[in-house]
């Protein structure tokens, strides 16, 4: 039921807006690219609409011989992933690192704000960069801290991922609006990607991002410590996105890690409750139940959207908190209210930052007692960011990662590593910035021998 309820959406709605929009009638003059990754079974995006008519058809006759059971396959012991990664407990080397090639939308404008393009030369750089993390340890070791693509950790694909997973905490409405492509001019325009909000390749990267984010989560409560090459979609609240983001995957993921079996919420119309309970039970979220979780978010802008989460009344109250460190004179200038909300000066350096810092974690880390850590390891407080207002150094960045990661670790707590915002018109140096957070956990895994934990 989840599969054709996505197809439907996903295939049908989207496609008509495709045929009308801007970015598709671009995307149509590299037409045999595409169909020719529309005719591989990973890749769900339609060229056409008698494509998606005829597709549509074959997976109804498909269904009749099928069990909606085989709709979400959930694999190694609960894990949504598509593809496992590098066994955790032979990688001496880097933590569990989730990836999708798909992460960066193609044909994105050269002169747009959003560095689209910034996941794929993240992983670029961890595939070919020399780490020199790993030559302190070993000045002989100059190769790149991950091998090889199969290293990484694959989401499960759009159509394999289940409107039930987001909804809630995102609303059914909102939710439908953005995958059918039917989003008003204003509400694009509020997100910030105007035409290109209805494009069949975004609407499948934001959701795969969400779905990076629930398993980076699952890895972290699996083996200690993750990290994932996206994420961090901290303004998009549960109607509406904002600020380059669509689909909070913080909140997503806070939720579905925090659910448990005695929980009747509402859990909308995206498909019976049973089944949505069935698939919520296959989920793995630890040995533990998690009932309290920590988003330390470090972006130069505040986490707006991910505090409204928590507010008395929502679904997530008394579950998810937030300690949100940003540029009081940054966008946006209407805020929140985070749990723990930490607003900086103009310029300020990496002194004062890290001081602010390592005090404010240690109070939300005390009070809060949480049993998970959602780490959003913006760069944009780095002094020559674009969008940034602070003046953090590349070794302040590195610095600021290695505070929140180490600190927690050393309370055997998991933490999830997400990337966050940064921006520069060079999109290969905003890339090695991200690639910074991976690479200290990276040090950490290795430090603390993180490999040898067992489940």
């Amino acid at each position: 039921m989840h599969r054709l309820i996505i197809i439907h959406i996903f295939f049908y709605s989207v496609a008509d807006a495709m045929l009308t929009s801007r970015a598709a009638r671009g995307s149509r003059r590299h037409g045999n690219n595409i169909c020719n990754k529309l005719l591989s079974d990973d890749y769900f995006l339609a060229p056409c609409l008698t494509q998606v008519q005829n597709e549509i058809q074959q997976k109804r006759r498909l269904h009749q011989f099928t069990s909606s059971s085989k709709s979400t396959q959930l694999i190694d012991d609960g894990l949504a992933a598509s593809r496992i990664g590098l066994n955790p407990h032979q990688n001496t080397r880097h933590a569990p690192t989730v990836y999708h090639e798909h992460y960066s939308c193609p044909n994105w404008p050269q002169k747009h704000t959003f560095p689209m393009n910034k996941f794929e030369q993240t992983a670029y750089s961890l595939l070919t960069d020399r780490d020199d993390l790993l030559q302190q340890r070993n000045s002989d070791d100059d190769r790149p801290l991950i091998h090889s693509m199969d290293d990484f950790y694959r989401p499960l694909e759009v159509a394999n991922f289940p409107l039930s997973f987001m909804t809630p905490p995102i609303h059914s409405d909102y939710l439908h609006k953005f995958l059918s492509g039917s989003l008003t001019k204003e509400e694009c325009r509020q997100i910030g990607f105007r035409e290109q909000t209805s494009r069949p390749e975004l609407i499948e990267r934001t959701v795969l991002e969400v779905a990076g984010t629930v398993l980076t989560a699952q890895l972290a409560l699996r083996y200690g410590l993750s990290c994932n090459v996206a994420g961090g979609t901290h303004h998009a609240e549960a109607n509406k996105g904002k600020g380059f983001t669509i689909l909070n995957d913080l909140a997503v993921a806070s939720r579905l890690m925090t659910w448990s079996n005695d929980e009747y919420d509402d859990l909308g119309t995206d498909g019976d409750e049973n089944s949505s309970n069935k698939l919520l039970n296959k989920l793995y979220r630890g040995n533990k139940r998690v009932e309290r979780v920590l988003v330390v978010d470090c972006d130069v802008h505040q986490g707006d959207g991910t505090a409204t989460f928590h507010y008395q009344g929502n679904l997530l109250h008394d579950k998810l908190f937030t300690l949100d460190l940003h540029a009081k004179n940054n966008w946006p200038f209407e805020k929140e209210t985070p749990t723990y909300d930490v607003p900086l000066p103009d310029g300020c350096t990496d002194e004062e930052y890290l001081s602010v810092l390592s005090t404010s974690l240690e109070k939300a880390l005390n009070e809060v007692q949480p049993q998970l850590v959602l780490y959003n390891a913006g760069v944009d407080p780095f002094h020559a960011d674009k969008l940034g207002r602070l003046s953090l150094s590349w070794q302040g960045l590195r610095d600021r990662d290695s505070t929140v990661i180490q600190t927690c670790v050393e309370r055997g707590l998991p933490v999830a590593c997400v990337v966050g915002g940064g921006y520069s018109k060079d999109v290969r140096e905003v890339a090695q910035r991200h690639a910074l957070v991976h690479r200290v956990c990276a040090k950490v895994w290795r430090d603390k021998e993180m490999w040898k934990r067992r489940c």
